[in-house]
């Protein structure tokens, strides 16, 4: 392949690829050629089709880049570990499967950018609403033949029905669809699961047109440098089979995600001078916004153990193993779900105008990577802050694009952040602490009765929080100078032939998991890179919620 032309070449396999290469390609007269770093997602490979086997790609160095952030000075010094996707599918192809778009104000707050105008809500809906095929929620906000199957959670049983009714108790409100009118309160979750089987980006978009003539997937291909001539892009050098190779393209797009894309640029010479210079690199642009801005969300479990054996605990026993197999390959039984059926979005106090805690219930108490299951049945919450005001970085430490570039995020690092995790443990401990779990509640295993002072959870969420695993916003769109791509085309600031689709490109993180946001940011770039008009705005009236601009309480109820 080496020296071959191209119209477009994709950096990456992930989610955004994905879609970039089902959209691109349907246009004839484009020749495509995604490079995807990892492997194929192979058909017989249960462990990422089963949607319950999601624990054991995590760590896996077949599907799993393992990064590591530097140690984090808030975070009890801990280098966090962050799984990111090293497959065909990208972390679409490990991840959850929890499918949420965000809250309508989070585009409606990109939208008051200088420049972002059409990225609010009413232009973003009609995106959703064309990548996805839902059942459930109202025609108005919820497509129903695009090529992303969701699935609603059917969130059934004791524990998930204490949960629905302890939140009810609590002062929240239940909702028909979080990703429909109303976000705020209390629903089932949808998720990226189509009969079974994890429903990732290269199910949904890749596989049915991997058979066009004018479309090539290459994995096992790691990218190496962006080739440029004066300021254009003009190709890409990667390793494949242990050579090395390269490609001309009249586009590169960059998918790799917010850890590899900005790597990739700063080691191929676009990103803050004084890093290149200090590591010998040739400064092809000098852009000081490559890399900055990162963003994520972080989340603890609070666990309890159950009175009665109704939680899926007994899934987890190795003897259960081959039965479960065998039940999932007859279509039923615990492996056709993620067990990420229910959750809920609060405001954490009367001063928030939109909800900015999240919360995910699972009827076990386990780790998200199936570490440290509780003995015996239990039941945990999943919580963490939306909107935090921490920001990271991601600068290589090396010319050599095989060096995992340093990772800071700077979890816990504000004032805001810190009340705002706080005020999550008192939303998660007065939610559990309901009538509707007084008989299935065994007493609270973690953080536990000895964590009670505010200086005491915060010490526990710097030992126990994990990533969410929502990097973002390292190339952020904007029109400042620490913008990186023009937030209507999505090309890098200053530079032809390249641009950024992925989570990076986010200005801001949105309220939940960023999967949905990421897979719209494509559907809209696809449109761009064609020339073809972006589709009209929809305005749909949504629930918002009006905070008192003096009030400072902590809520108990909406």
């Amino acid at each position: 392949m080496s020296d071959r032309h191209w119209d477009i070449v994709i950096v990456g396999g992930g989610s955004a690829a994905c879609a970039l290469a089902h959209r691109l390609s349907a246009d004839p007269g484009r020749r495509v050629l995604v490079l995807e770093a990892g492997r194929t997602d192979a058909w017989w490979d249960v462990l990422i089709h089963m949607p319950a086997a999601l624990p054991f790609p995590l760590g896996s160095r077949f599907y799993d880049w393992g990064y590591r952030s530097e140690p984090e000075p808030h975070m009890a010094g801990r280098r966090i570990y962050h799984a990111r996707g090293k497959i065909l599918g990208g972390s679409s192809s490990i991840n959850g499967m929890i499918f949420q778009r965000g809250n309508p104000l989070d585009f409606d707050g990109w939208a008051e950018r200088p420049g972002l105008a059409h990225w609010s809500y009413a232009h973003c809906l009609p995106y959703f609403k064309r990548m996805e095929s839902c059942a459930d929620g109202d025609d108005v906000f919820r497509g129903r033949d695009g090529p992303l199957v969701l699935e609603r959670g059917r969130a059934e049983g004791l524990l998930f029905n204490g949960f629905f009714a302890a939140a009810e108790q609590a002062g929240y409100e239940l909702t028909d669809d979080v990703n429909g009118y109303r976000q705020e309160g209390f629903g089932r979750f949808d998720r990226n699961i189509r009969r079974g089987l994890r429903w990732s980006a290269a199910r949904a978009y890749l596989h049915p047109v991997r058979n066009r003539p004018n479309l090539d997937v290459l994995c096992r291909a790691f990218a190496t440098r962006i080739l440029f001539e004066g300021r254009r892009a003009v190709g890409l050098e990667y390793v494949w089979r242990g050579r090395s190779e390269r490609v001309l393209a009249d586009e590169v797009i960059c998918c790799g995600g917010a850890i590899n894309s900005p790597q990739l640029l700063q080691v191929s010479g676009v990103g803050p001078a004084s890093l290149l210079d200090e590591l010998g690199i040739e400064v092809v642009h000098d852009l000081p916004g490559v890399g900055a801005n990162l963003q994520d969300h972080l989340e603890v479990y609070v666990q309890h153990a159950c009175t009665k054996p109704v939680s899926m605990a007994p899934s987890l026993r190795w003897r259960w193993r081959p039965w479960i197999g065998l039940q999932w390959l007859a279509g039923t039984g615990p492996g056709m779900t993620n067990h990420f059926e229910a959750g809920g979005f609060v405001r954490s106090n009367a001063s928030v105008d939109y909800p900015n805690l999240m919360f995910h219930f699972l009827p076990l108490a386990i780790r998200y990577d199936g570490t440290r299951p509780t003995r015996g049945h239990g039941y945990q919450v999943h919580v963490g802050p939306m909107r935090s005001d921490a920001r990271g970085t991601v600068r290589i430490r090396s010319a050599d694009p095989r060096v995992p570039p340093r990772l800071r995020f700077h979890y816990l690092s504000t004032e805001q952040d810190r009340r705002e995790w706080i005020e999550a443990i008192e939303c998660a401990r007065h939610i559990l602490g309901q009538r509707a779990f007084r008989e299935l509640d065994q007493g609270e295993l973690s953080p536990g009765p000895g964590v009670e002072t505010e200086k005491e959870i915060l010490e526990w969420v710097a030992q126990e929080g994990e990533t969410a695993l929502h990097p973002s916003c390292t190339c952020r769109m904007g029109t400042d100078a620490l913008a990186v791509v023009d937030p209507v085309s999505l090309r890098v600031h200053g530079l032809d032939g390249l641009r950024v689709v992925d989570a990076s490109a986010m200005p801001s993180i949105t309220n939940g998991n960023i999967y949905a946001p990421v897979m719209m940011i494509a559907e809209k770039a696809a449109d761009a890179i064609l020339g073809l008009d972006p589709l009209p705005p929809e305005y749909a009236e949504t629930h918002r919620h009006r905070a008192s601009p003096n009030a400072q309480s902590r809520l108990r109820s909406p």
